[in-house]
């Protein structure tokens, strides 16, 4: 995993001035986060956080949050300052070390780092340390159909100074059918010789529910856009798994909950 803090760190330089202000993304899901964990207000720890910006949206909604993030991008974390701010941690996932326990686990748009190994490490620090008993983890997972379609695709974003988007940048998306992995590189077109390169484990629900096995969380409803699937049917030619959500979203719970 040692390209995780070099991407993301480079990567968060180029899109900051863009992409690290409270948007209705994060505030879309910090009312998701209040649809699971009900209407109390609860203490929420947020993995990747990334910006701060979703984690101020959370805390903004009103509850208490620590965000731990790893790369340079804690640094914009700053402009969140205020009364209802959250607390931010740079440190490793596996390092880390928090007080008290969590109603809420947040990991948006991340997880897949590493191998399936270095994911169930994860989920069991989840579980056995950071989760109360009743609580809930929102993990977005990324779906392995979207980004075997996009296999090949090579697409040119063009600089947009008055919006933050100060480069031109191209991306490449790239698939291992037999590992299940997502291979994302980026480059700034005026230097193509440096490409910054992200590798996530892709799951499906199916196989989502095989790596929880022994963690102590169990998957508890699978929200695809703004559709929660009833995981006792079956989904024969589900569209949006198929060809149009690059991730869903995996509501856990305690095992036993």
């Amino acid at each position: 995993m040692e390209w995780v803090e070099g991407f993301y760190s480079t990567t968060g330089k180029w899109w900051a001035d863009a992409e690290s202000d409270v948007s209705d993304r994060d505030r879309d899901r910090a009312a998701s986060l209040s649809r699971w964990l009900g209407p109390e207000r609860g203490r929420v720890l947020e993995l990747g956080s990334g910006y701060g910006n979703t984690a101020a949206a959370i805390a903004q909604a009103g509850h208490e949050v620590i965000g731990v993030e790893i790369s340079d991008r804690i640094d914009a974390a700053s402009r969140h300052a205020a009364p209802d701010s959250p607390r931010f941690v740079q440190a490793d996932f596996y390092g880390v070390e928090l007080p008290g326990r969590f109603d809420a686990v947040c990991y948006f748009n991340g997880f897949g780092i590493g191998t399936d190994a270095d994911q169930r490490r994860l989920l069991r620090r989840i579980a056995s340390e950071w989760l109360t008993g009743n609580g809930v983890a929102l993990i977005d997972v990324f779906n392995p159909f979207v980004w075997a379609s996009w296999d090949g695709d090579e697409e040119l974003l063009r600089a947009r100074p008055e919006a933050g988007y100060r480069h031109e940048l191209r991306q490449l998306n790239r698939f291992d059918p037999v590992n299940g992995r997502a291979v994302d590189t980026w480059w700034r077109t005026d230097e193509p010789q440096r490409g910054f390169t992200q590798d996530l484990r892709c799951y499906t629900p199916a196989d989502l529910r095989l790596l929880l096995e022994g963690t102590g969380l169990r998957l508890s409803a699978v929200v695809v856009g703004d559709e929660e699937l009833d995981l006792a049917k079956p989904h024969v030619s589900h569209q949006p798994l198929l060809t149009d959500r690059h991730e869903y979203l995996a509501v856990l719970r305690p095992d036993g909950s």
